[in-house]
Parts: C-alpha cells; sequence; structure tokens
C-alpha cells in the first residue's frame, strides 16, 4: 500500500465515499474518448442491448490505475482494466492475462505467460514489454499509489509474452499481489502522458470507456477483444457518482439506477422496496490510529489504557445495522490471516483503563486529543464517547486536507479503515512495516514483525504451513502499539431483481457471467 492510498468508502476512516463524490462534484467537463465520441450520448441508447446503471460512492478520483487503483475505486477501474491474475471465491489468485505462471526453484524469479493475440482497445499488443511497463510506471511515477507494494520487484525482463520479474526477495506473494487491485494495466502508449490517460483511460478490461465526466460519471461499452468477451454479458454501462445516500435506494426503486453499493443503514428500506441485498465479501477493517512518537502515545502505559477502554461490540451494533462483527485485527473473522490466538487480547476493561492511566501519572481529564478526521463520522463519536469514560478528553477536528498530515505521520490519533489486499501479507505489512502507510508511527515496527512477515513470503502459498505461518506474522504485527482495530463491516450491494447474482469474490465486483433481464 502506498502513501498516498485513498481510504476505503465504506464506513471506514470518514463517512464512507460520499465525502470522495462530494470532492469531485467541483469538476463538470465532459471527456470524450477519441474515436469513440460518435457514440456519445446516453449508453442505454448507444447499442442498445442490457444496461448496468451503476451509482457508486466511491467514484474514481483518478482513471490512471497507479493513481487511482489503492483505494475501493479499483472495483470500477476493473471495468476498464485487466490484470495479470484476479482471485476466486477463495481469495486465490487465478489466471486473467496470464494464462500461468511458475517460479524458480528458488523463489525469486517469477514468470508471468501472458495469454497470445490481446490488444488494448487502442490497438496496442498485451505483451510483456506492456506488463513491463506498468510495474516501472508504478514503481516510478511520482503520483503512484502503488509504490509501496512492489519493493519486491527488483527488474523485469520482457521476453513476448514471458514477463520474468526479478525479485529482491524469495516473495511467494507476488501472484496474490499482482491481481486486479495492485496491478491494473494500461496500454503503454496511452501511459506515454499519465495525465492524458487519467481522462482518456485505455486498458484490456471487459469493456471500454465511450464518454467521462471527472467526478460525474462514464460511460462504457463492452470489449469484443477482451480475452473472456463470451462471458460477458452487459452491452453497456453507465457509471454514475452517487447523490446522497438517502435518495439511492430511491432511485434504484425508479430505475434511474439499478445497481448501487449502500450504507448498512440503508439495507433495510432497500428490502423493503423489493430490491436484492446481498453481501459482498470482503477483508474490511477499521482502526484508531495513534502515534507512539508523539505525547502521550510514547506512554506504553496510555496505549494499553486506549485498547482496553475500546468497546468494540459497541462499533457494531451502532454503525452496522447487523451486518458487521467485531474486530481486534486488519482482518475479519474467519479470513485465513486472522490469528485465532490474538482474539482476546486487550479485551474491552474501563476500569484497567483507568488504572493504566493513573500508573503513567494522568488524572482524570488531564489528556486532551484532537481526534483529525477527514469529514464528518459517527465512528469519531464513539471513540470521542468511550475515551471520555475513561478519563481521556477528544475534541473531533475535522480537515479536509487531512490526507496529507495523516500519510506525513503529522497526526497524534485519527481514523482509518482498509479494504485490505489480496495479499496478507501485504495488508500486515502496510500496517505494521516501518515504511507502511497505514502505520500512523513510522518508522516504528513491532519486535518480531520483520522476521515474521519475511517468512510468510518465503512461504509457497500451497504449503501446509502458509495458514499457520501467516498467522503467526499477524500476531507479531499485533504487537503494535500504533494501531487499535474495531469492527469490519461487509460491502453491501443493492440492486434489481433483473440483474443476476454476481460472482463472491472477496472485495471484487466481478461481472463474469452476469446477465440483465427484464425489469
Amino acid at each position: 500500500m502506498s502513501g498516498r492510498l485513498t481510504p476505503r468508502s465504506r464506513r471506514a476512516a470518514f463517512r464512507p465515499g460520499r465525502l470522495r463524490a462530494a470532492a469531485l462534484g467541483t469538476a463538470l467537463a465532459t471527456v470524450l474518448v477519441p474515436g469513440l465520441s460518435a457514440c456519445g450520448g446516453d449508453a442505454s441508447t448507444a447499442g442498445g442491448g442490457a444496461t448496468l446503471k451503476w451509482a457508486s460512492s466511491y467514484f474514481p478520483t483518478h482513471w490512471d490505475p497507479v493513481v487511482g487503483g489503492s483505494g475501493a475505486q479499483f472495483r470500477e477501474l476493473a471495468l476498464v482494466y485487466a490484470s495479470l491474475t484476479r482471485t476466486d471465491a477463495t481469495g486465490k489468485a487465478v489466471p486473467d492475462l496470464a494464462k500461468s505462471w511458475e517460479y524458480n526453484a528458488k523463489g525469486d524469479q517469477i514468470t508471468f505467460h501472458l495469454r497470445p493475440g490481446l490488444k488494448f482497445s487502442d490497438g496496442t499488443p498485451v505483451d510483456a514489454t506492456a506488463v513491463k511497463a506498468a510495474i516501472v510506471r508504478a514503481q516510478k511515477q511520482k503520483n503512484s499509489a502503488l509504490f509501496g507494494d512492489l519493493t519486491s520487484i527488483k527488474s523485469v525482463d520482457a521476453n513476448g509474452l514471458d514477463a520474468v520479474l526479478h525479485l529482491s526477495q524469495v516473495d511467494y506473494q507476488i501472484p496474490q499481489l499482482l491481481g486486479e487491485r495492485v496491478l491494473q494495466i494500461a496500454s503503454p502508449k496511452a501511459a506515454t502522458s499519465p495525465t492524458k490517460l487519467d481522462q482518456n483511460p485505455v486498458g484490456a478490461g471487459p469493456f471500454t470507456v465511450t464518454q467521462l465526466v471527472p467526478g460525474t460519471k462514464v460511460l462504457l461499452k463492452k470489449n469484443p477483444d477482451y480475452w473472456d468477451a463470451e462471458n460477458i454479458h452487459i452491452d453497456n454501462v453507465e457509471l454514475t457518482s452517487a447523490p446522497d445516500a438517502a435518495t439511492v435506494v430511491s432511485g434504484l426503486q425508479t430505475g434511474v439506477y439499478n445497481f448501487a453499493d449502500i450504507a448498512p443503514s440503508q439495507a433495510e428500506a432497500a428490502k423493503k422496496a423489493g430490491l436484492d441485498v446481498f453481501v459482498q465479501p470482503g477483508f474490511n477493517a477499521n482502526n484508531i490510529s495513534l502515534n507512539v512518537n508523539k505525547a502521550p502515545f510514547n506512554n506504553a502505559k496510555v496505549v494499553d489504557a486506549v485498547r482496553h477502554a475500546v468497546n468494540r461490540q459497541e462499533f457494531v451494533d451502532k454503525l452496522t445495522f447487523g451486518y458487521g462483527s467485531a474486530t481486534n485485527q486488519p482482518f475479519p473473522k474467519g479470513y485465513v490471516a486472522y490469528d485465532p490466538q490474538s482474539a482476546n487480547d486487550y479485551a474491552y476493561d474501563p476500569a484497567k483503563s483507568k488504572q493504566l492511566l493513573s500508573e503513567a501519572g494522568y488524572k482524570a481529564g488531564q489528556i486532551k486529543l484532537n481526534l483529525v478526521i477527514p469529514a464528518e463520522d459517527p465512528q469519531a463519536e464513539v471513540v470521542q464517547a468511550q475515551l471520555a469514560k475513561v478519563g481521556i478528553t477528544v475534541n473531533i477536528k475535522v480537515d479536509k486536507n487531512w490526507a496529507t498530515p495523516f500519510f506525513a505521520k503529522d497526526l497524534t490519533l485519527s481514523l482509518y479503515g482498509t479494504t485490505g489486499r489480496d495479499s496478507a501479507a501485504q495488508t500486515l505489512t502496510a500496517h505494521f512495516g516501518p515504511n507502511g502507510p497505514l502505520n500512523l508511527s513510522s518508522p516504528y515496527e513491532p519486535s518480531g514483525f520483520e522476521a515474521a512477515i519475511a517468512k510468510v513470503r518465503q512461504t509457497p502459498l500451497d504449503s501446509p504451513d502458509y495458514a499457520k505461518v501467516l498467522q503467526a506474522a499477524t500476531r507479531a504485527g499485533l504487537q503494535s502499539k500504533a494501531l487499535v482495530f474495531t469492527y469490519s463491516s461487509p460491502n453491501l450491494i443493492a440492486k434489481s431483481r433483473s440483474i443476476s447474482a454476481l460472482p463472491k469474490n472477496p472485495a471484487h465486483i466481478d461481472w463474469t457471467g452476469v446477465t440483465i433481464g427484464a425489469n
């Protein structure tokens, strides 16, 4: 995860993607993709056929995947861009642009074999040269949000349809990592101007853009050259930045939209409206971020006092409407990286919290903190109330430019939520590593974490010991005093019943095999 990463847009460190949509509302210029402007107009009439009308609360800030692919908007970018791999319903890496791959005996080199005959929507070949260009750009482009994810890749050799990745360490996580989220591959020809790519996205995914209104709306049509086009049954897509949450359900009822991500608070209304509401599995988790390099969190007893002051079930009850679950880890329960041995660490105990504050030399009300967040968020109010019960005064401070001091590690106290990564190791390093963008206390790192995560990378994914090794790394990371995890909430989707069921691939929205029938 990069330090430029955008927080996820369901209930996370701030009120979902409504913030993102509002921030983008001032961008009004319409961009027509060269050569396709004749399609113009409304996607539902551009070519006839089945039309997906998607209202998104995390409408992309950027359409250059190197810049915009790190936050929840990677799901929308996947309409345009394909990746080397993707994940199936079990979370396992499976072929996408690459038909297969293999490691060398040592585990420090991996070769991806691309499917033959593929091309980007501008006619540029999908080959190893394009893969190399995508990796180099993600590593070196100044505004890349992905460079922190690719530190294991030392160099790439392009040999026709074979991309050979030379690694700086043994790392069996690469197929898991280079999926839909971390390396969505753009046409190298179009990417010679990243600014233009941001407005005229060119990929090799299931759809191509015909019209783009930055921050507002994108129209797309089916890409006949997509490698799995025969299993894409949607002809047109209208992707719209969602309005206020209260109007999304009514828009679905009236047919303005037929697909939308919704907050847990909307689920019951959507069900009553006769809509199909389903839970999309994911890796979502929320946390309270502490900076141990600043007082009072440079005192370990104060950190532990905060840990014991947190009532995780209250977050679940007040914010998830029965859809979430408490977690003290960067993963939901049941996920392979979730460590059962750590499940009961730092249980809710306000009396112990008060005792620890006293032992640290603080009287009730003596600690006063600013909790800095980018927008109003009920999660912040829960934190404020819980810490007040143990004698810590929290002032909620809204700063729309919150990301700058957060990623510069200048804040003392904040909130964050993540959608995770297909590679659990990458999620762990983002939170607990010395350069982790979600580690507000950088360069602080818990003792033993570096060795534990190295062992994960050195363990093949199909090893019988993999789960045990991975959970040990989670356990080592949870010794960090920089994060207090609170709850996990799944992704909720409301759709017209005319849209068939979607594959339940964790965190991803996969349109393979999905049909749209009569309303």
